[in-house]
């Protein structure tokens, strides 16, 4: 069955869209509606086409470099237009003969997947490089070509879904780009087999059971969002049934019909987030199993993992991850080592045994809950965890005159806080390795760090995501004598 979208917007004439959305026709021809003849000349930074026409800049997602497609305008802004891609006219060279995907031009969740693998390779080196030569104190960085995982496809161990539609005709899937219709997964190329398998399952069990979907428009329903996670270590999985209230009965209905057809699924929660927005997780877990984590191995570290932990959604490209950290942060046993936004502890846990002390923090005390489980499952008795802000950590730590050689930063996309990069190099560490998810605001961080002190020697890029825009990084500082004028 091919996928579908539930369209989540109003109805209108395409003038009230308009109207709604600040939509503008414009004298040069461009208007909602119209195909338009378009060459796509590269991609932006998330994987979008990019093509000019009649002085107008117009995205294009779906498409490629090179790619002379007929493209719908769908949206007309006064600095942005947004095209659909209708058919090609003349593919691009850098296109697969045959696309993994026979849904991708309508789900858009891995623009890069109808791309050759190594063109995808290089370009993302590119989108590195482009980030760091914006810093005249990162030019002398060349980066390297990407460490890759031996998956390309079915490697995604966690999927954060969301569920629409009605009890009847239920929709679980991704909201679609710059949208919010939900596109109904089928046989998702990228999920690991079994989380396609507990879809088509949940999917039949809100049938089955009419368990009321969430309707956003007049808040009525349970059942807002599916979160599926796969051990490949253990072979469990465990499954969030996000609601919009308590609910028992719906979803304790709908866990046993989910055990008894999947009966990997080991770890059943139900969290509660009666909130407005696109915050996906609530404040509270209520557990319909007796177990209530599964456990996973990276590298050589094994992970309990809680329904709310983070952890990297590909196994194989987090263990290069954590290796790297390893390789770079230059240990003997000897050195003192601080983890800063550590989550569960993969990274601290992988440097336990080559350092001598590992104190990791983390502002989310579920997660630090979790490292400290870790510590223990893995007899990690040289690493601690604390749970609070990290900039008042620090502050503390600086009053204790601790002192660290090697500093680990792996913080959230939008990259370290200004006031941590001050705290973080009044540390004088001999290293920093820096673990980031955003090349820009690396970019931008090790740029501040440079003006501290901190020289990047190096940095690797790391596939986590084959078929997206994204790449992970690893960045080697060493402290130097500050320069002057």
């Amino acid at each position: 069955m091919k996928s579908r979208i539930k369209t989540a917007g109003k109805g209108g004439s395409a003038r009230q869209k308009q109207a709604e959305t600040g939509e503008q026709e414009t004298s040069s021809g461009l208007r909602r509606g119209v195909a338009v003849d378009l060459l796509i000349e590269r991609l932006d930074d998330e994987g979008i086409g990019i093509a000019h026409s009649q002085g107008r800049q117009i995205l294009v997602a779906g498409a490629l470099p090179q790619d002379r497609c007929l493209a719908r305008i769908s949206h007309l802004g006064k600095t942005v237009v947004f095209a659909d891609l209708v058919k090609l006219i003349d593919p691009s060279p850098l296109r697969l003969q045959r696309c993994p995907c026979s849904d991708a031009a309508l789900c858009l969740g891995c623009p890069l997947i109808a791309m050759r693998y190594g063109e995808q390779l290089r370009w993302k080196q590119d989108l590195v490089q482009a980030a760091f030569n914006q810093y005249p104190s990162l030019k002398h960085i060349v980066v390297p070509r990407l460490l890759t995982p031996e998956r390309r496809l079915g490697y995604r161990t966690t999927a954060k879904l969301a569920v629409a539609g009605t009890h009847a005709d239920p929709y679980i899937g991704i909201y679609r780009r710059a949208s919010h219709d939900v596109v109904d997964l089928e046989d998702c190329p990228l999920h690991h087999p079994m989380i396609n398998t507990v879809i088509r399952v949940v999917r039949e069990g809100i049938r089955k059971l009419k368990v009321p979907v969430y309707q956003e428009k007049n808040k009525s329903g349970i059942l807002r969002y599916l979160v599926v996670r796969v051990s490949e270590s253990s072979n469990e999985v465990m499954v969030t049934f996000v609601t919009a209230r308590r609910a028992f009965n719906e979803i304790h209905h709908l866990a046993r019909f989910l055990q008894e057809k999947v009966p990997q699924v080991a770890v059943v929660c139900q969290n509660v987030n009666s909130s407005e927005g696109n915050v996906i997780f609530g404040a509270h877990d209520h557990f319909l199993t007796r177990q209530q984590t599964i456990q996973e191995r990276i590298g050589q570290v094994e992970l309990l993992v809680s329904p709310r932990s983070f952890l990297q959604a590909q196994n194989d490209g987090a263990r290069l991850l954590y290796e790297t950290a390893r390789d770079w942060a230059g240990l003997d046993g000897s050195q003192q080592v601080l983890d800063l936004y550590c989550g569960i502890g993969g990274i601290a846990l992988t440097l336990a045994p080559v350092a001598r002390q590992v104190l990791g923090v983390e502002l989310n005390k579920e997660a630090v809950a979790d490292a400290k489980r870790n510590a223990r499952l893995n007899n990690a008795r040289n690493c601690r965890f604390e749970a609070g802000d990290v900039l008042e950590l620090l502050d503390d730590l600086l009053e204790d005159e601790l002192r660290f050689s090697c500093i680990v930063l792996n913080p959230p996309r939008k990259g370290c806080d200004r006031e941590v990069l001050d705290k973080v190099a009044e540390f004088a560490p001999e290293r920093i390795v820096y673990v980031s998810c955003s090349p820009q605001t690396l970019a931008r961080d090790l740029d501040i760090l440079a003006t501290k002190g901190f020289h990047c020697e190096k940095v690797q890029p790391v596939e986590m995501f084959p078929q997206t825009p994204h790449v992970e990084n690893v960045a080697l500082l060493l402290r130097k004598e500050l320069k002057t004028t």
